[in-house]
């Protein structure tokens, strides 16, 4: 199993800490993992994305240019990656930031409102674990529960109060990706 993965969006959307997360996730799984991070000079709304690759093998190269899937979190990286995902690939967009959603019909493409969730959930920074967890019920490449200890790892002492809304957001994610699934009927 390999897994390439580009995760993109703006400064403060949790871009490189989903990503972050995931890789610290493949560890406690005993997988091979690289994670590159890329961010404009901003501090908050510029621009983010980072590599996540999850392998059983060693993996010859962090630098990429093709990808298995993307979690995509606003329209200038929408326009920018939806073209690098791989023929059979999978994108994942916030669909309450993207107004012109990726329109290829070589790969499975949810629309998750994730940040409108996160808003219902009275959390807004738990926008990212929501798409990471509609992004895993579509590709379980790691288990919730190595994300969980990820997070322990990933956010600091003084946020470990925040693991079970962050555990209750991965959970929303995938049940928001299988209501999606079930509205597209027996494409899957």
């Amino acid at each position: 199993m390999i897994e390439e993965l580009i995760v993109a969006g703006f400064g403060g959307q949790g871009v490189l800490s989903m990503g972050m997360t995931l890789a610290y996730a493949g560890m406690v799984e005993d997988k091979e993992i690289s994670w590159m991070p890329s961010y404009g000079p901003e501090m908050r709304g510029g621009t983010a994305n980072c590599i996540a690759i999850l392998s059983d093998t060693k993996i010859s190269s962090p630098i990429i240019s093709e990808f298995d899937s993307g979690i995509i979190l606003n329209q200038p990286s929408m326009d920018k990656f939806e073209s690098q995902i791989k023929p059979g690939g999978l994108i994942i967009y916030e669909s309450s930031n993207i107004f012109k959603p990726c329109t290829r019909t070589d790969i499975e493409i949810f629309g998750i409102p994730a940040a409108t969730e996160a808003v219902k959930m009275k959390n807004s920074k738990i926008l990212n674990m929501i798409m990471l967890g509609a992004y895993l019920e579509r590709k379980p490449v790691v288990k919730i529960k190595s994300i969980m200890e990820a997070l322990k790892k990933v956010l600091p002492d003084r946020y470990h109060n925040l693991l079970p809304i962050n555990e209750a957001a991965l959970n929303r994610g995938a049940e928001l990706v299988e209501k999606e699934m079930i509205s597209l009927g027996e494409a899957f």
